[in-house]
């Protein structure tokens, strides 16, 4: 059994961490707000960049999270990764001694936040020797707190309702539903996706969204595929909703059925990356599309 650090209880840090991400939530919902009142989208770009946008709201859930552990838990040995402080050349050694990181996506989704669809998040995660322990997705326009402690998964709204996880059902490949990224999409997964030939395919933005979408039971499945020398998703991209899906019977790994794995010198999640419902099945599931990918000759596999 994993023991957090020295002077953490488990119970009260959830409410912490509770207390922060509706907090971030506020700042969230309150750009977004300006954002779909404004025609100069420009405004909270803070980077310039629309490839890889950085805005205001990501700066601002960015200082607050920081700050608001720092203060609480001044005095506890672990360190803080954040998207955002890797952007701007803060990238401290992430391999110090400490077994413990906190993994910071301030807002997942930057494009779609920027697009007014709803579908962007905040990710925390709490990692223990490299591997996820506890996770927070935090889902402002759904009014949505998933909460992974370790052991238990659930689902809070401000009111403090909780909702729980469902239980799935073994399925074929061509009977699941298939969630996959709205602006990140190149050719070669939509090759893959028609040749696997799903039931139903589901676009969205944000791996906290997606990973969401599966937990409340409405997809099966997403396959990132990221191209060789491509830009690829990072650890902060996956890190507290793999904690989530994972505590809640799901799993997610490479292509190999192999456990992502964190803090390389790039941060980068590249490759095949496969996120299902369905631990027990799951091996069967990458099997069978590392299968037809073979067949077609869709993707460099090494094996």
């Amino acid at each position: 059994m994993i023991k957090l650090p020295s002077g953490i209880d488990i119970n009260n840090l959830i409410d912490d961490l509770r207390r922060f991400s509706w907090e971030a939530a506020e700042t969230l919902l309150f750009y977004s707000k300006i954002l779909r009142d404004s025609d100069y989208k420009s405004n909270i770009l803070e980077n310039g960049n629309i490839e890889d946008p950085v805005t205001s709201a990501d700066l601002k859930v960015n200082e607050i999270i920081i700050q608001r552990i720092n203060e609480k838990y001044e005095d506890i040995d672990w360190d803080l990764l954040s998207e955002e402080n890797v952007k701007q050349g803060a990238s401290e050694n992430y391999f110090n001694n400490t077994d413990w990181i906190w993994v910071l996506d301030p807002l997942d989704g930057t494009k779609d936040f920027i697009q007014g669809t709803g579908n962007y998040a905040m990710h925390l995660a709490l990692n223990y020797k490299r591997k996820p322990f506890l996770g927070i997705v935090l889902i402002p326009e759904k009014d949505e707190l998933w909460i992974s402690n370790g052991e238990n998964v659930w689902c809070e709204n401000r009111n403090g309702s909780i909702v729980k996880p469902l239980t799935y059902k073994s399925k074929n490949l061509s009977e699941m539903i298939l969630v996959t990224s709205k602006n990140h999409r190149n050719q070669t997964l939509r090759n893959l996706i028609k040749k696997i030939n799903f039931k139903e395919v589901k676009i969205m933005g944000s791996i906290g969204c997606k990973i969401a979408s599966i937990v409340r039971g409405e997809s099966d499945i997403y396959i990132c595929l990221s191209m060789p020398g491509k830009s690829s998703p990072k650890d902060w991209d996956f890190a507290a909703p793999a904690a989530i899906l994972k505590g809640a019977g799901g799993a997610i790994t490479n292509i190999d059925n192999q456990e992502l794995s964190y803090f390389r010198p790039s941060f980068e999640q590249g490759g095949i990356i496969v996120a299902s419902n369905n631990h027990s099945g799951h091996h069967k599931i990458c099997f069978e599309i590392k299968q037809i990918i073979k067949q077609y000759n869709l993707y460099p596999l090494t094996a």
